[in-house]
């Protein structure tokens, strides 16, 4: 358990925000990725166009033969940037890992059943249906409360 000390200061001094914790955590990491974004925005291409594209809007990003897809409800949209790269900028949203070659919003997942191998296997509210990873599903389970 932590404690949350707010202080309200004069217009002319800066503001700041200081944790102090015994152990930097992944919670804590993703803690720090929520302060520092107030709306996470990706931006992908379409059509000669760059997009800036809501994280809560997007179903999952895919890497397909060394090129990188972000996959929206009603678009895709590509990207220069690697998996991994989405992977550092998308930590402390809904988006994580999912397999080596996917990242996935777990908000956007309808429901969840095991599958062959540890495997999980996901359906989306869109439809489709996407694979977990078996070293990805213990994040899956810590992610929906399992």
């Amino acid at each position: 358990m932590f404690k949350v000390v707010i202080d309200q200061i004069g217009a002319g001094e800066d503001e700041e925000i200081v944790i102090r914790c015994h152990e930097i955590t992944d919670e804590v990491l993703a803690l720090v990725g929520k302060l520092k974004k107030s709306e996470s925005i990706l931006l992908g291409m379409k059509d000669g166009e760059t997009f800036r594209i809501p994280v809560k809007d997007i179903y999952y990003i895919e890497s397909v033969d060394n090129k990188t897809f972000i996959c929206a409800q009603k678009s895709v949209f590509e990207s220069r940037q690697k998996l991994y790269e989405f992977e550092e900028l998308t930590v402390g949203t809904k988006l994580f890992r999912c397999s080596k070659s996917m990242i996935l919003n777990i908000a956007k997942i309808r429901s969840v059943s095991a599958s062959v191998n540890g495997r999980f296997e996901a359906k989306l509210i869109n439809g489709e249906t996407v694979i977990i990873s078996r070293q990805y599903v213990p994040d899956l389970k810590k992610r929906l409360g399992m």
